[in-house]
């Protein structure tokens, strides 16, 4: 039987705009409203970023992730939520951390861990290994899960080190994401040597930025992997960019796929087993008793 198909579902990103795109969700019901139609349709997990009110821009205030949280949780009390870390906008720890902090209902389930600093076309996102290793340390206090982010082979190497330093600790759920260019590129060599490298007892699920989003997600399918898939890594729907895409439409392609390669898509339930996190329902993040 295949291995069950992780949907990481990536809905808003903090680089799409209104004048980019009018179906990126923004707001607090937006973003509800698109979460709410991906778990509608079959969903494992869902990668959020917030947006402030008014200016629209990305915001690292835990206040605001409260509020998209308790959306969801009202309709999804078990989906695994994960909660935005980057550096690309803000660099000190206590605005990155901040979401963290949530508890009770509206703590998160899993963080973003990105595990090296690299650069997009037009910004660099910052993450000195001090950063990484704070970020990780507060994780683990808090028993917020991971979600490792690696763009190349070097920060699938950043992994094993804070697994050496006992900072993370197995189960590990990866996002590699290939495209970017100055990072791994989206074809079957740089995916694979990833892929072979990951440690033991990992989960991992292929993301492609811009145009190559649905080659990626295509070959995870196909060869047992889990997909990233949202309007925060792609807006289009073709790859001649005629038609701007909405997140239900990246989502009902994914379930096409997948359903033709005999793949079903991961309950949140199942995914929570394996990486020895809380059963949802009002509990949330790492079990406890699964740290050491």
């Amino acid at each position: 039987m295949n291995e069950e198909l992780i949907l990481n579902f990536t809905p808003t990103g903090m680089i799409p705009t209104r004048s980019m795109t009018s179906h990126v969700p923004i707001s607090v019901s937006e973003i509800v409203e698109d979460v709410h139609q991906a778990v509608e349709l079959g969903i494992t997990m869902v990668h959020l970023h917030a947006r402030d009110p008014i200016s629209e821009e990305p915001t690292y205030k835990k206040e605001i992730y409260a509020e998209i949280i308790r959306g969801i949780r009202k309709y999804a009390p078990n989906l695994v939520i994960c909660v935005s870390l980057s550096g690309r906008t803000f660099s000190a720890l206590e605005q990155r951390s901040d979401p963290l902090l949530l508890e009770d209902d509206v703590k998160p389930d899993m963080g973003s861990l990105t595990l090296s600093s690299l650069n997009f076309n037009n910004i660099a996102s910052i993450n000195s290994p001090e950063m990484v290793q704070d970020l990780a340390k507060l994780m683990k206090e808090k028993d917020i899960v991971p979600e490792l982010e690696a763009f190349d082979l070097g920060m699938i190497n950043y992994a094993k080190y804070l697994e050496k330093k006992e900072l993370i600790k197995p189960p590990f759920y990866f996002n590699l994401l290939l495209g970017n260019i100055a990072c791994s590129q989206a074809d079957l060599l740089h995916s694979g040597i990833m892929i072979k490298d990951l440690p033991e007892n990992a989960l991992w699920s292929l993301a492609g930025i811009g145009n190559v989003q649905l080659k990626m997600n295509s070959l995870a399918i196909a060869i047992g992997g889990g997909v990233r898939v949202g309007l925060e890594d792609n807006i289009w729907y073709n790859t001649a960019r005629t038609k701007k895409a909405q997140n239900i439409d990246l989502l009902t392609r994914v379930h096409t796929i997948a359903t033709a390669n005999e793949r079903k898509v991961m309950t949140p339930e199942v995914f929570r087993s394996k990486m020895g996190m809380e059963s949802g329902n009002g509990a949330y993040g790492r079990k406890f008793d699964n740290q050491t």
